[in-house]
């Protein structure tokens, strides 16, 4: 059974145990206590460093987090020059710091790299919305982003992450990491959700034969009714993406169940409850 609509691009998922781990979606790796400690102890000896981005990250409306992109960048050593030839605090690149005006030779001048880290972050979330994708686009640039996102069908950093170097996918879990020993995760991780929301919100709103599809496959147990009402989702859409499947489980028992891409690893997290729930309904 296929979906009657042309522009729908269906990306098959199984249900193994490690999607399964996917769609917990993101949050810190290691917090172990010297993970922790680690963190802690390097921006304890950079007090005044800290001090300074903090302030300049705040009066660009900027959230004080961002410090620990810099901690993961360099552990604020202004005169690293990385293998790849990024330099200062900031790790810029030539090329990135002449897009701000920032001279080849300033890169490692902290005042100057941490006022143009801070425009650069800002543009950066002003495209993506989210402080996750910001921290990956700022290691990898935005083409490498897009490329991801349009190999995925999809605009959250969980689902197109796969298709990023391994380099940015660590720099991801670093930073996640540090927030955790800075005990600021749940503000990075609330930030994430709520943007997801939005792109949900959006993608419901979006054209049902317009939208990225992902395959899984449901059996008779399950409500269509439970499943719309715990996705948050209209029936009639479910259905669009679904035509025939009444008829199908009626007929077979089990059927293939499309959902938006970006919406798959909520049914996927959510599937054994909404299972309990459907076969308590009556």
């Amino acid at each position: 059974m296929k979906p009657n609509f042309k522009k729908i691009i269906v990306a098959a998922v199984f249900l193994s145990c490690s999607q399964f781990a996917d769609a917990q979606f993101i949050s810190a790796s290691d917090t172990s206590e010297s993970s922790v400690k680690k963190y802690q102890n390097i921006i304890e000896a950079n007090k005044e460093v800290v001090t300074f981005i903090e302030y300049s990250m705040v009066e660009k409306g900027l959230p004080k987090h961002l410090r620990n992109l810099a901690l993961i960048e360099s552990h604020f050593n202004r005169n690293v020059t990385s293998s790849a030839g990024a330099v200062g605090v900031w790790q810029f690149m030539t090329a990135h710091a002449n897009q701000y005006g920032l001279t080849e030779d300033r890169r490692n001048d902290l005042y100057r790299s941490t006022k143009t880290a801070a425009v650069s972050l800002k543009n950066l979330y002003k495209k993506y919305n989210n402080w996750v994708t910001v921290v990956a686009a700022y290691n990898c640039g935005e083409g490498n982003i897009a490329k991801a996102m349009q190999a995925a069908n999809s605009t959250q950093y969980h689902v197109f992450s796969k298709y990023l170097p391994a380099e940015t996918i660590n720099h991801v879990k670093k930073y996640l990491n540090a927030c955790y020993a800075t005990g600021e995760l749940s503000l990075v991780l609330d930030n994430y959700n709520n943007a997801r929301t939005i792109a949900l919100l959006n993608t419901r709103n979006t054209n049902a034969t317009e939208i990225p599809l992902s395959e899984t496959e449901i059996n008779a147990g399950f409500k269509l009714n439970v499943i719309a009402d715990e996705l948050k989702i209209e029936m009639n859409d479910l259905l669009s993406w679904n035509p025939e499947i009444v008829s199908t489980l009626e007929a077979d028992g089990e059927s293939k169940f499309f959902l938006p891409t970006d919406l798959m690893p909520d049914f996927l997290m959510k599937k054994n409850a909404i299972l309990s729930k459907s076969i308590r309904t009556k």
